[in-house]
């Protein structure tokens, strides 16, 4: 029977594996499901439009990470619709306008007008501050958290980023989005690919994960992590920046529990898509050992978290204790990252253990 959900929504959802439609019961979230969706789309759709023209000359941020026009771009997309959709709604983001808001980089204010004209050509500077700084939101019981382009430097690059849209009531992730636009996701298989040609995921708590083709895909097929349960033969993905992680600590894993093959690089939260796709087994997120610690943001990991548990799989921090989004603005209450298929959980776990005791 088709779920008025569904209807609302307009989008075919397919069962794969015996895994029954979706949505289930999501009467209480279809508006914020639409919005995500077509949200998401909008947002590849901006970044696809920097990457075409070239857009893509950098700012450094105080952590010494870079920003694009996209990034600023999508914040300011969503600071407005948020708003427009959900007006009582806080949005928690990575950006601020203060970093184009100061003049010191006129390029990039002229940059952004001109890709958000195209949507609203009444965009003003006045305006694109306004819709970036309303993701400098306070935390609460329900508010949206937002990573524009998470792996800017993959952006770049040309390698994999991913924009990621999460919604938090209470503590609690309840959806979770991302876009992927360098990543096709297919019955568990993830392939490269170029032109905008890659997938978005959904997931709602309680009912699933899932994804469909970036580009006109409204055919949402059941994500599912894999089956492996021999360490040895897992797949580990891992940052791709060395500076992200500590390699030491990565490899000493990898030596603990036998792993065979060499850790997967790439950036941004399409390493939970791999593994939520079951085409990897392991994600790893040590503290860097070649910068100082900072901890974790929540945009950074909750709308892929969501997307790996609803698909099977197990998200925790390095010391099993489940992530924490009711800290504020960081997941201050966890160190490190570890996700997996769920059998390898505690494998993993105890190779961490042991880790740590030799160096104790």
């Amino acid at each position: 029977m088709e779920n008025e959900s569904h209807r609302q929504t307009g989008y075919e959802l397919q069962s794969v594996a015996g895994i029954p439609f979706f949505p289930m019961n999501l009467d209480h979230l279809s508006p914020e499901l639409d919005f995500a969706l077509k949200f998401a789309r909008q947002a590849a759709d901006v970044a696809f439009q920097v990457e075409r023209d070239m857009v893509l000359s950098t700012l450094t941020k105080d952590d010494r990470s870079p920003v694009t026009t996209a990034d600023f771009a999508i914040q300011a997309l969503a600071g407005r619709l948020i708003h427009e959709a959900f007006p009582g709604d806080i949005l928690v983001a990575e950006e601020s306008a203060a970093m184009i808001k100061d003049g010191k980089a006129p390029a990039s204010l002229e940059e952004i007008t001109k890709v958000l004209a195209r949507i609203w050509p009444e965009t003003t500077a006045d305006k694109i501050f306004e819709w970036v700084d309303r993701g400098t939101g306070v935390p609460g019981d329900r508010f949206w958290t937002l990573d524009p382009i998470d792996g800017t430097k993959g952006f770049i690059r040309g390698d994999q980023y991913a924009t990621a849209l999460a919604l938090v009531v209470k503590g609690e992730v309840q959806l979770g989005v991302l876009t992927c636009p360098r990543l096709a996701i297919e019955r568990g298989k993830a392939t490269v690919v170029r032109g905008n040609e890659g997938s978005v995921l959904i997931a709602c708590r309680g009912q699933g994960a899932w994804s469909a083709p970036l580009k006109n895909g409204t055919a949402f097929a059941a994500l599912a992590v894999s089956s492996a349960h021999d360490p040895s033969e897992a797949v580990v993905v891992r940052s791709y920046e060395d500076s992200h992680t500590n390699t030491d600590q990565l490899d000493r894993l990898v030596e603990a529990l036998g792993i065979q093959s060499a850790p997967v690089r790439m950036d941004s939260q399409a390493k939970y898509a791999v593994v939520a796709a079951g085409a990897a087994d392991l994600l790893l997120r040590f503290r860097s050992s070649n910068r100082q610690y900072d901890a974790a943001k929540i945009w950074d990991h909750a709308a892929g978290a969501l997307i790996v548990q609803e698909a099977g799989g197990c998200v925790t921090d390095l010391h099993g204790k489940p992530l924490d989004f009711s800290a504020g603005r960081t997941l201050a209450r966890n160190e490190g990252l570890l996700a997996s298929n769920r059998h390898l959980h505690g494998a993993a776990l105890a190779g961490l253990r042991a880790i740590a005791e030799d160096r104790g």
